[in-house]
């Protein structure tokens, strides 16, 4: 499509406005982080790295963080499992009521968080409370996977869909078994699907608070919920603003990796 001189200006005008709503509010919280007022008169009266280190001290922040990460890990898991078999269900068999066992696996990340959260509390305590199972980082974790495995899903299926059976059909011509095709064929294809899908699923489950609120058990808490609690409390307000900062700049990590290793698998290397 052929633009004029002034519709390609008024794209990039526009381009750059999108851009400046969405980081300008967390460029604030960067520059809040080193301001040295507690009440963050702006601009900034003086720079100051003392709030990185009160946030890097605090042991409450620490423990949030491994729990966040720890939550992270095990959602991702169990997403990585069950969201790929069903995208190979999905991807290359036929079957009545496909259709719909798709949509029933990308709805709940568009369902409302509270009602997600609402549906699994309620589960929990119907169903593994009475065998002994208490709320805990595990019932986090598989409330967590529910919608983690909608990221997986729709990146290893996107890559079977786009990779196509030529190639595991030949495998299988030349005499490979299942398992040697799979191995030697099949998984260097969607290898780099898998890490973008598994990368995005801990970024997800690192951000979630809603689904944590209604799942985690006593003592659990996650780095959202640490934020959350501690937001209006007095003199806590630079430590958020560091904790908050930190965050938005570890995000770009696994963001940054999805989309490096998750094209195309004939142009990216692993």
């Amino acid at each position: 499509m052929n633009l004029g001189p002034g519709a390609r200006w008024l794209l990039r005008v526009v381009m750059g406005f999108g851009l400046a709503f969405i980081y300008v509010p967390l460029a604030v919280v960067l520059a809040n982080s080193f301001n040295s007022d507690r009440t963050f008169g702006w601009p900034p009266p003086h720079l100051t790295g003392h709030w990185w280190a009160s946030a890097w001290d605090n042991a409450g922040a620490r423990a949030a963080l491994w729990t966040s990460v720890k939550t992270g890990r095990g959602a991702a898991a169990i997403a990585l499992v069950l969201g790929t078999m069903i995208a190979f269900a999905v991807g290359r068999y036929r079957f009545f009521g496909r259709g719909a066992i798709s949509m029933l696996v990308v709805l709940p990340i568009a369902l409302p968080g509270i009602v997600t959260g609402i549906a699994l509390s309620t589960a929990w305590s119907t169903v593994a409370e009475p065998a002994g199972l208490e709320k805990g980082l595990l019932s986090v974790i598989i409330g967590h996977a529910t919608f983690c495995i909608v990221v997986v899903y729709n990146n290893v299926l996107a890559r079977l869909r786009r990779t196509g059976t030529s190639f595991e059909e030949a495998s299988a011509d030349l005499g490979a078994t299942t398992l040697q095709t799979f191995r030697y064929v099949t998984f260097p294809l969607i290898r780099s699907a898998l890490f973008a899908g598994g990368l995005l699923a801990f970024a997800l489950s690192f951000d979630e608070i809603i689904v944590t609120t209604f799942t985690a058990g006593p003592g659990i808490q996650t780095l959202p919920l640490w934020i959350f609690d501690n937001l209006f409390r007095p003199n806590q307000a630079p430590v958020i603003n560091v904790v908050a900062a930190a965050l938005t700049l570890v995000a770009i990590i696994p963001v940054w990796l999805a989309q490096r290793f998750g094209g195309d698998p004939a142009t990216t290397r692993v």
